[in-house]
């Protein structure tokens, strides 16, 4: 590390204070970062003009309280290689500090809230400064520190580190946030994976958004943490309060501040000297020692000193921080601060959404010698030389970061190793899992960075063999007892830093998070993996915000979900899904598909290796639509319902259909009064009713649909195109359907809800009736849950006729 003039390197040595000259330039950051957030939530809700009158909001309590934490971070103990998951509603102190570092612009700080502006909470995709990890969805971004560091030391076992040292993932976490599930979910998976690098700092300010929060928390947070294996740091006193309890009736002021309750303790915090004076000499003055103690100071100098928290102490977080960085154990500060510290409304237990008045502003800004029309300068009104600022910004750890490297692209074969299937009774999960075998077979550098996870379920969503190639994860090596025992088992189980596996417990929040962490691998770790998540459909919807929490922060990975709608009929309703397709549909980031036989899998599975790998800008594909050179993630709904395989050869012109999402299994003639539309396992269901009805109906259709995903994103964007002037955009879908006659019915179906192929009428106006799965299921075979829910070859032929009915002469064709 440099030790250039003004570098803060003086402030890191454990156990040891940092200079005069540092701790001055790093208490006068900390003022401009406080004064530069409020003035930027100030100016988006009382200066910038606001046509709809609705408040803009910002938080201004709630970044306060981490003011000096921040600082004591961002300006002196971060290194290049560490990461950070900032609190949400802390985003405005985030801003100003990469604002100070030049990573930040002026025009998008005016523009906090806005459109284009410097976003609500920190966004990887949506922010230019430099962002690690999204936040917005509270706990989300807390536990993906933890998954992060966890594929940190994957990458690192491989070999793959580049010369890079290891870095910390660190969250900066509100004690109210430390309510959600998903937390405590992550902690336990940390722990049986041997979590290192691992920082969480609690922002103990112990106010919610409501209310403030119950006496004794901090013990019950210790008490977790140290159950997990954390090391546990209590920041409480900062060096004011400990310099006065070492003096004469100093003891008893610490024992009143211990005991003294939340909501007394903020109340005083917003009342000030005067009122902290007669609370103590009303509870604790004796005419001794104690109230000297007291009456030495004046009423500022009291405030100053009961407000004087760890959490806002600079040489007290300065040497926390150094002490922890000597080891790599996962260490949480819980660290005590107040809830709008530095401001007019501290510890006002309404001040969470509130907003200083302008009169108020103006005070804080005279207090901080910003003169009027100088708000945005870098170093506007600080005691410390510009110059001197600036040079010691330069030498700032964190500031010599530079972009990771672009990630070379891992090549994808042509086309994925398959077994011979065709003719045999096999289901898409059963061909998934034994496509996977295939490609563990080979040594390639493709097959090496696919990295697989799943909840507990990797067994029942075929990934056995691909884990008996492969093997499971671990740091070190752990042998099969089983196997050791000569006890005959179909799985090999045996973990060490050479296996592609992380085996998850039933979590799926943690799912999710270990995908969207494994799927940024490029961009934290500078190393790509080709990750594979499974799970059962059903039970989406437990991580779905940890799903779109992934796809917001465009992490890249695939998703199987099997078994899909209720093919898994023995197992009853818990365990049959019906509106995951809609997610598939509507999830931004997150390509949808549901094949219905192998082939058409292998072929989506192939793009998908390559899919997820694509970040270009280039303009949609005219042929169909589609962003694809921008990429994204990957979602496949399979389903364990065998299907007899059809013997074919998929060549390229019918694999780029299959990929653009739906392709004419039958082709419908020119007279066409009725296509048939189906997704997925109902196809056996499709192609009966089809039969049965092509006896008087000649021409019609059968639409094998792959992705009504693609489809509808096609459709929907090709239409924006004409909206521009683009009058000859069509769409895949539209192309499809263009030839039909007008008076042609469409029949869809899938196992699935309805909705997800309802749309397919409005492309080109024609009838339609959706057929599909709405209510909870129960127990039964297949067939009879498809003739409960209407899906089978009865009810689609019934769907057909009320639909289109038989006009024999229609069917005449024209003289020639």
């Amino acid at each position: 590390m440099s030790t250039t003039k003004g570098s803060p390197v003086d402030a890191l040595t454990p156990g040891g204070q940092p200079s005069g000259e540092t701790l001055e330039i790093l208490a006068a950051l900390e003022h401009k970062v406080l004064w530069l957030a409020a003035w930027m939530i100030h100016n988006a809700n009382h200066l910038r003009a606001n046509e709809e009158g609705i408040k803009v909001g910002g938080h201004q309590a709630s970044s306060a309280s981490l003011a000096t934490i921040m600082t004591a971070l961002y300006f002196a103990t971060l290194r290049p290689e560490d990461r950070v998951a900032v609190k949400p509603h802390a985003s405005p102190i985030f801003h100003a500090i990469q604002y100070l570092l030049g990573r930040q612009t002026r025009e998008k700080l005016q523009n906090f809230r806005a459109y284009k502006g410097a976003q609500s909470y920190p966004s990887r995709t949506k922010d230019i400064d430099d962002v690690d990890f999204s936040t917005g969805s509270v706990g989300l971004g807390v536990a993906q520190t933890l998954f992060s560091s966890l594929v940190q030391d994957y990458v690192r076992a491989k070999g793959w580190t580049g010369g890079r040292p290891e870095g910390r993932m660190i969250a900066l976490v509100g004690d109210a946030e430390m309510d959600e599930g998903n937390i405590f979910e992550a902690l336990l998976e940390g722990w049986k994976h041997g979590l290192r690098n691992c920082w969480w700092i609690v922002d103990y300010n112990r106010q919610s958004l409501d209310a403030v929060v119950r006496e004794g928390l901090w013990q019950r947070f210790e008490a977790i943490f140290a159950n997990f294996g954390w090391d546990v740091v209590v920041l409480k006193y900062g060096t004011l309060l400990e310099s006065a309890f070492a003096e004469p009736g100093g003891e008893r002021l610490r024992d009143w501040i211990d005991h003294c309750p939340n909501q007394l303790y903020s109340a005083l915090c917003f009342q000030g000297g005067a009122a902290w004076r007669k609370r103590l000499l009303d509870d604790i003055g004796d005419q001794g020692v104690v109230t000297r103690l007291i009456e030495a100071r004046t009423d500022a100098e009291l405030a100053r000193l009961m407000t004087n928290l760890a959490g806002h102490d600079l040489p007290t977080l300065l040497d926390a921080f150094a002490r922890a960085g000597t080891h790599d154990r996962p260490t949480c500060f819980i660290a005590y601060t107040i809830k709008g510290f530095g401001l007019p409304l501290a510890g006002h237990k309404d001040n969470h959404a509130g907003l200083m008045t302008p009169a108020q502003v103006e005070t804080l800004q005279a207090a901080m010698h910003v003169r009027p029309g100088h708000e945005w300068e870098p170093f506007e009104g600080l005691p410390v030389p510009a110059e001197r600022l600036a040079a010691f910004l330069r030498a700032v750890p964190f500031a010599q970061r530079r972009p990771a490297p672009v990630t070379p692209f891992i090549a994808v074969p042509e086309a994925l190793p398959m077994p011979a299937i065709g003719g045999k009774q096999l289901s898409t999960q059963a061909g998934f899992g034994q496509i996977l075998n295939e490609v563990a077979r080979e040594r390639s550098d493709f097959a090496s960075r696919i990295v697989t996870t799943a909840p507990d379920v990797t067994v029942s969503t075929n990934l056995g063999p691909w884990v008996n190639r492969r093997g499971l994860f671990a740091r070190e090596t752990m042998a099969d007892l089983f196997k050791a025992e000569r006890i005959p088992s179909t799985f090999n189980w045996e973990f060490s830093p050479a296996g592609q596996h992380l085996e998850l417990g039933i979590a799926e929040m943690n799912l999710f998070l270990m995908l969207s962490a494994l799927g940024l691998s490029h961009s934290i770790n500078g190393e790509r993996l080709l990750p594979i998540g499974t799970l059962y459909d059903p039970f989406i919807y437990r991580g779905a915000d940890a799903l779109n929490y992934a796809c917001y922060q465009d992490a890249r990975f695939i998703l199987v979900a099997t078994p899909s709608g209720v093919t898994l009929a023995p197992e009853g309703g818990a365990h049959q899904s019906i509106g995951t397709p809609l997610i598939g549909l509507a999830q931004d980031g997150l390509a949808a598909f549901e094949p219905a036989f192998v082939d058409e899998l292998a072929t989506i599975l192939r793009f998908g290796f390559d899919y997820i790998q694509r970040d270009g800008d280039g303009e949609p594909d005219e042929r169909t639509w589609l962003r694809d050179e921008t990429g994204g993630s990957v979602y496949l709904r399979l389903s364990t319902r065998p299907l007899e395989q059809p013997i074919r050869t998929i060549d390229e012109t019918l694999a780029r259909a299959i990929v653009d999402g739906a392709y004419w299994l039958r082709e419908p003639g020119p007279n066409a009064e009725l296509v048939i539309a189906y997704m997925g396992a109902v196809a056996p269901e499709a192609i009966e009713a089809t039969g049965l009805l092509a006896e008087d109906r000649r021409d019609i259709g059968l639409l094998a649909i792959t992705s009504a995903d693609r489809l509808n994103a096609g459709w929907t964007a090709a239409a924006r195109a004409r909206e521009r002037g683009l009058v000859h955009a069509r769409s895949h879908v539209e192309r499809l359907l263009e030839p039909l006659p007008a008076h042609c019915g469409l029949v869809t179906v899938m196992d699935g809800h309805p909705a997800t192929l309802g749309w397919l009428g409005a492309v080109a106006g024609h009838r339609t009736r959706s057929l599909g799965v709405e209510h909870f299921g129960q127990t039964g075979t297949i067939a009879d849950l498809y003739r409960h829910h209407g899906i089978d070859a009865a009810a689609i032929t019934r769907a057909a006729a009320a639909l289109a009915p038989y006009h024999p002469v229609r069917h005449l064709r024209p003289a020639s």
